[in-house]
């Protein structure tokens, strides 16, 4: 059996939980691979809407199991606010949800250095949403971290010992903080941790690919904050590429099969960091209020402009996409016009890919295609789409030399349309 891996082609925020949601039936498993709780997916269907930071996706079909794997950096504060909601609202977490024992954890001090950080760069801030992702990740890498496991082990030594660690380099900042209630909800979340099954992920996942179960691995963020592939130094800490699922989970690289990139029919961005195709006029305006760009979790203002083909085949080649996943179409229904960018303009040379630096230089070059005009949110089949509409997929598809499989037309998890039967 293969893995099939789903990830964001952009900046974040493509809609990846609503899609894995609506693949979930497909698969047996569903495992998340890198990224925080600065990650929100929102899922809509049956008048509710959810928002996941760190669980899984796959968490709402049923019987299925869900992973979170050691790529993934885990607050048992945030976790344990997340999980409650669930289960409130009907959802058996601690039977479905399995735990690497080699994910690390996000320490309160985390959260504190990661404000310090910040302050310290002043004008050049990153715009980290806070959560202390950053600062887990640079422990990981520097051998510091602290680990799901340790939670079985002399936790408290493990945990005094790294905290000592944080205090001084915060005294070094000279940072004022206050850990009283951020200890106190997260040693909370430490004993809600210790009822969920502790796993060593890479085993299982690889058992459960032994006895024939099909496997869907889930990113958070996307390919252009990936730490190595995306607008350094304005990044996540980890891989969000499809190479990320082999780190993350422990999973071979001959054991990937299909790879689902999803975008918007647009472009959007959260935080600072450059962004060639950003509309800064009243069309930007109208796609953030039709889209309603604003962050899940952190409710921040993303920034829109148009879509972004040099990116898109950049992502395409690093990830190595076999189906595209488009989302939002239907915040395009009203414009008259819409605009691609299929190449960059940097100090007066055209280019069509992505270059070592995107800076203020890049300038977008634009085609301009007809649009639809006509609501596609009630839509249920592809033979319904306007003429318009048909040909703008087919030009991303010769731009893209990928199919698109599935065009979504609203936030439901019902207003997905299946574009190609299988074969």
């Amino acid at each position: 059996m293969k893995v099939d891996v789903l990830l964001g082609l952009q900046w974040g925020d493509e809609g990846k939980g609503k899609v894995v949601d609506v693949l979930t039936p497909n698969y047996d498993v569903v495992a998340r691979f890198q990224g925080g709780p600065n990650a929100g997916h929102t899922l809509e269907f049956e008048g509710q809407k959810y928002v996941l930071r760190s669980i899984p996706s796959g968490i709402f079909q049923g019987d299925k199991v869900n992973i979170i794997g050691n790529g993934v950096v885990l607050d048992p504060a945030l976790f344990k606010a997340e999980a409650e909601s669930l289960e409130a609202s009907g959802h058996n977490l601690k039977e479905r949800l399995h735990i690497s024992k080699k994910a690390h954890l996000i320490l309160p001090t985390h959260r504190i250095l990661d404000a310090a950080y910040e302050a310290a760069k002043g004008d050049a801030k990153v715009g980290t949403t806070g959560k202390g992702i950053g600062p887990t990740y640079t422990d990981k890498i520097s051998r510091n971290g602290v680990r799901v496991g340790d939670i079985l082990h002399n936790f408290d030594a493990i945990y005094s010992q790294a905290k000592a660690r944080h205090e001084a380099i915060l005294k070094s900042l000279n940072f004022e903080y206050d850990l009283t209630q951020l200890e106190k909800e997260w040693f909370e979340g430490i004993e809600y941790l210790k009822q969920f099954h502790f796993v060593d992920s890479e085993h299982e996942i690889n058992n459960l690919l032994r006895d024939g179960k099909s496997v869907l691995c889930e990113g958070a963020q996307g390919t252009m904050l990936d730490i190595d592939f995306g607008s350094y130094p304005f990044v996540t800490s980890s891989n969000t590429v499809c190479a990320g699922a082999c780190t993350g989970l422990g999973v071979a690289p001959n054991r990937i099969g299909e790879v689902f990139g999803i975008f918007k029919a647009y472009c959007t961005r959260v935080g600072s960091g450059p962004f060639p195709t950003e509309l800064f006029d009243e069309t930007g305006e109208t796609i953030c209020q039709i889209g309603h760009e604003y962050g899940a979790v952190t409710g921040r203002k993303r920034r829109c402009g148009w879509i972004d083909l040099v990116a898109l085949k950049y992502s395409v080649m690093i990830n190595g996409v076999t189906k595209l996943i488009m989302m939002k179409s239907d915040v395009l229904d009203t414009f008259e016009t819409i605009k691609a960018c299929v190449a960059y303009k940097v100090n007066g040379e055209e280019i069509d890919y992505f270059p070592y630096d995107i800076n203020e230089n890049v300038e977008p070059v634009y085609v301009e295609l007809p649009a639809w005009q006509v609501d596609m949110t009630k839509m249920q089949s592809e033979d319904e789409f306007p003429e318009e509409f048909n040909a703008y997929v087919s030009f991303l598809e010769e731009q893209l030399e990928v199919p698109i499989k599935i065009v979504s037309v609203g936030p439901d998890r019902d207003q997905t349309i299946i574009r190609y039967t299988e074969e």
